[in-house]
């Protein structure tokens, strides 16, 4: 059954290639969803997929890519939305799905 994560990341998590270490992860895994900067300086992630795999997605968040910090991981679970065809890195002024 699928189910959709959606995750901040904060720390020094903009200007490290975070979001694109995010997109590789997500898209070895299979998920589906979008990565994105946010005004604050955080990295906010929303995907879905099988538990198993949101779970891995969430351990790689927590540590980051090479020259990442990453200080606090907000995440939460929900039920899927559905609706995303792929996983996508999205623009700062991004509105959501």
């Amino acid at each position: 059954m699928a189910e959709r994560l959606d995750v901040t990341v904060h720390g020094r998590v903009q200007g490290v290639g975070f979001r694109y270490f995010v997109l590789r992860r997500a898209m070895d895994l299979g998920l589906t969803g979008w990565v994105a900067n946010e005004p604050d300086g955080s990295v906010r992630c929303v995907a879905e997929g099988e538990r198993g795999s949101l779970e891995t997605l969430l351990a790689s968040l927590e540590d980051g890519p090479g020259g990442a910090l990453v200080d606090r991981v907000s995440s939460h679970w929900e039920m899927p939305i559905g609706g995303l065809r792929s996983f996508e890195v999205r623009s700062g002024g991004h509105r959501g799905d």
